[in-house]
């Protein structure tokens, strides 16, 4: 009873709030639909955390496992780990998700331990599949998932690596509970997971991930006030909850603060003193809470430190040709935006 009463409190909320949210359901046909169990609370309540995947690209897909093979023939077996690990964040950061998660495919096959490189994997394909849906330009989303022909199979990539990964890390934490990097990294397959649920299938589910990935996050946190990137994606609920979901239900999803959130994410990304790749993530989180706020002078400015290292990056070129265009970073090679 409890659980009806506010699913439909918290549906109506979110629907009378629709505009303002600015959230739209990806309605799949059930034939699309994956074979999980229902979560135990009130699902709708997820939509909060659609925002939590940063910067939506356009680009071409192709077969991801084709692709990992052509990557590990390009680099060779030989490449050390940390260098072919830069490379796949550089193709990240500057948007180019296909050969992103080729890269991270070869080092996560290679070695199942780096967690770094099996996240960024599942992450460079939701963009990959979001990229897909765009270029069909059907406004409809089950028109547009019926014309994306690469999208099942980027699908089942994601879902197989995802479940895949979230298996170890449980496993992982069951002999050392208290694993920070196995903690962190489960918190984030989590909320990629959720997001391509609601961002892309539409479906209400991804409860129980949602609850898991605040819960690691949090334990991360109280074992490592300074953890950069548990910080920054811990801010991202605090921002999206406090600035999207209505006051009188944020309750249902264990509270945000868009305040916190962001000062959270700005402290992080101005301090300067971490890993090079961190704190790029907290600046890209940084500028799309500027833009979102409408802080254009401040957003301007992180567009233009992050334009200097990602100059392929097509969101970061569109944003200061239209609010900066002394500061776009010229390429010859590059198409204009």
């Amino acid at each position: 009873m409890w659980k009806q009463h506010h699913q439909l409190t918290l549906r109506v909320a979110c629907e009378a709030n629709c505009s303002r949210l600015n959230i739209a359901w990806w309605g799949i046909p059930a034939s699309c639909h994956m074979n999980r169990p229902m979560a135990s609370r009130p699902e709708l309540s997820l939509m909060a955390v659609v925002g939590l995947i940063l910067i939506v690209s356009c680009l071409s897909v192709t077969n991801p496992q084709a692709s990992a093979s052509a990557w590990r023939r390009k680099v060779g077996d030989s490449a050390p780990p940390s260098a072919a690990l830069e490379q796949a964040q550089r193709f990240f950061y500057n948007g180019n998700y296909e050969d992103s998660a080729a890269a991270a495919d070869a080092l996560c096959v290679a070695r199942p331990e780096d967690l770094d490189a099996c996240e960024l994997r599942t992450a460079s394909l939701l963009f990959q599949i979001k990229g897909a849906l765009g270029e069909t330009s059907a406004r409809d989303k089950t028109t547009a998932w019926k014309q994306c022909a690469a999208c099942p199979t980027l699908m089942s990539a994601f879902l197989a690596d995802t479940v895949r990964g979230q298996t170890s890390i449980r496993d992982r934490l069951t002999v050392h509970p208290d694993d920070e990097d196995a903690l962190f990294f489960l918190g984030k397959l989590d909320l990629n997971y959720v997001w391509v649920q609601l961002g892309m299938l539409g479906r209400k589910t991804g409860w129980d991930e949602y609850w898991e990935a605040r819960r690691s996050l949090d334990r991360v946190l109280e074992m490592n006030p300074a953890h950069v990137r548990a910080r920054v994606a811990r801010g991202w609920v605090d921002y999206i909850v406090g600035s999207t979901v209505p006051k009188g239900v944020r309750w249902l999803l264990g509270g945000g603060n868009k305040k916190r959130g962001l000062l959270s994410v700005r402290e992080v990304a101005e301090r300067g003193d971490a890993e090079f790749f961190d704190r790029v993530e907290a600046m890209f989180a940084l500028w799309d809470m500027q833009v979102r706020e409408r802080e254009f002078a401040g957003a301007v400015a992180s567009a233009r430190t992050l334009a200097r290292d990602f100059p392929e990056k097509r969101e970061l070129r569109k944003f200061l040709a239209t609010h900066d265009p002394t500061a776009l970073v010229i390429d010859a090679e590059l198409p204009t935006p």
